[in-house]
């Protein structure tokens, strides 16, 4: 009986967490509604009051927006789990409707351009953060609250009323402010303005003039020890650099900090300075695995570095810090897109494996994903993709591939810069958005050569090259690839050695003594059938 009965809990629970997961898997991006194409968002001000102990925020979020003509409706996304209590604007209360996720205010007849809403509510609870994104809510082992937040698949409308699309980042930044229990921090973007004591609280004000994707604004609360220093950029400029840990992990704190500047040292390296030099550089000790919060990075991966050359490493940090590049910097305006923030991540942290462990350990790190990628979606998704269909696991794998391709493709004294160059150049960066076409066009200018057929087979479709080899006489082996319209350097093992040939659908003949081996380093994804 204690057996049917356990099994009927079981079913009950999933039951339950499946019932759940239909109810919260917001998602954001898809077409934008022609009511939000009216306007731009140039300044989130978010000032929030946070209850740890029933998991609640008040507060209100002032939106500065910019519209060519009056509105008659200013349509913001907000989840209909919280409570829309008034909306102000130029000091008046004005008439809104908050129906489902969606918030819709009615302008009153002036040259405003700043409407402040107010709202409360229980937040809504991650189920798998950061996949399935939310508020999560534990206690530390020294029984203190620590909440963090997780919101890239669900937009910033789970925490805050905003135009949530990717397309919409606020142009002159955010302020934001925290009303907290004393005893607790609050980690967020940007710099550390002001720390008020309001007696049984603490209020904190951060803030940022860096343009920021919805998602990316973000906050951690705990009660955190805290490791900083000056960071010295490739620029020269000095950074303010922190680490946030749980007091527990206070003996963790100073190797972390290490791993973050080496960290950072080898991005820029490859990528140019950080981006955010204004602001700092930091990670925040989170209740889930990670995630890439503009200049807060969450880090939740319990401090399990590993040697690489001759330096510590951590592959959730370094990810997370490649985003501040690739995501943060650089950022897409359509989540069909979505593979340039993770692609060309998951690219960088191969580049940590070439540059301390050398080309074996760099060839290493990228067999132990290729074996992974089994080529089911496109890279690219169809446009106005919502962040929940854009997302799978072949933005990443399959993406950071398709930029491992190019290096051996454009050679390294051409890749390396280009590169850099790309995440450099002012049409694509901070509040330029970018399209997979921005990237394509930029690496063929910048090479000077065609490669629209690569991109279009590797990023589009799920076809892969087809390598033939037919035998011709003693030392002969004609190799090509049928399958497809452009030509591209394959690297080719012969008794000779290695050696570099242009394969296309028209067969080269290839001199060996010996059996060949086509691209025996896997600088590509083929089809070897």
């Amino acid at each position: 009986m204690k057996k049917q009965l356990f099994i009927l809990l079981s079913l009950l629970f999933f039951a339950h967490q499946s019932f759940a997961q239909i109810q919260k898997n917001w998602t954001w991006g898809g077409p934008l509604h022609p009511l939000q194409q009216q306007f731009q968002v140039v300044h989130y001000h978010l000032d929030l009051e946070i209850f740890p102990e029933n998991h609640r925020i008040k507060g209100s979020n002032k939106v500065t927006f910019h519209a060519e003509d009056r509105l008659d409706t200013l349509r913001l996304d907000l989840i209909e789990e919280y409570q829309v209590s008034k909306v102000i604007m130029d000091g008046k209360e004005i008439r809104f409707e908050h129906n489902g996720d969606v918030l819709d205010i009615f302008p009153i007849d002036c040259t405003c351009n700043e409407v402040e809403i107010f709202y409360e509510g229980e937040t809504p609870i991650a189920i798998r953060p950061p996949w399935t994104g939310g508020f999560t809510w534990e206690i530390d082992e020294l029984g203190n609250h620590w909440m963090g937040l997780s919101s890239q698949n669900e937009g910033a409308k789970i925490f805050m009323p905003c135009l949530d699309h990717p397309s919409s980042e606020p142009i002159n930044g955010v302020d934001l402010f925290f009303t907290v229990p004393k005893s607790y921090f609050v980690a967020s973007n940007g710099r550390l303005a002001a720390q008020e004591d309001l007696g049984d609280s603490y209020r904190y004000h951060w803030t940022s003039q860096y343009p920021i994707n919805n998602y990316n604004v973000n906050f951690t609360l705990g009660v955190f020890y805290e490791a900083s220093k000056v960071y010295q950029s490739v620029d020269g400029k000095e950074i303010p650099m922190h680490v946030y840990v749980l007091q527990q992990n206070k003996s963790k704190a100073y190797d972390l900090l290490q791993v973050l500047e080496t960290s950072t040292q080898t991005l820029e390296k490859y990528l140019g300075p950080y981006p955010f030099g204004d602001d700092k550089i930091a990670v925040v000790e989170t209740p889930y695995l990670g995630m890439e919060h503009q200049t807060i990075n969450g880090y939740g991966n319990n401090f399990q570095f590993e040697k690489v050359g001759e330096v510590w490493a951590d592959w959730l940090l370094h990810h997370e810090l490649g985003h501040e590049w690739f995501g943060n910097k650089v950022s897409v305006k359509d989540w069909a897109d979505f593979w340039i923030h993770e692609g060309l991540t998951a690219y960088a942290d191969w580049l940590f494996y070439l540059e301390h462990g050398g080309e074996e350990a760099y060839h290493q790190k990228v067999a132990s994903v290729r074996v992974n990628i089994r080529n089911l979606r496109p890279v690219v998704s169809p446009r106005n993709s919502h962040s929940d269909f854009a997302y799978h696991p072949e933005i990443y794998t399959k993406g950071a591939f398709i930029i491992h391709s190019l290096r051996y493709l454009l050679g390294d004294e051409v890749f390396f810069p280009m590169l850099k160059a790309f995440a450099s150049d002012e049409r694509f960066t901070y509040e330029n958005l970018v399209d997979t076409n921005d990237f394509t066009n930029f690496v063929q200018q910048y090479a000077e050569q065609d490669l629209q057929g690569f991109f279009d087979l590797y990023l589009k479709s799920v076809r892969l090259p087809q390598v033939k080899v037919s035998k011709k006489g003693k030392r002969g082996y004609a190799v090509s690839l049928p399958n497809i319209d452009f030509a591209m350097p394959v690297e080719i093992k012969t008794s000779n050695g290695l050696e570099r040939h242009v394969l296309s659908a028209t067969p080269v003949l290839i001199r060996s003594d010996g059996p060949i081996l086509v691209d025996p380093n896997y600088w590509y994804l083929l089809d070897r059938r």
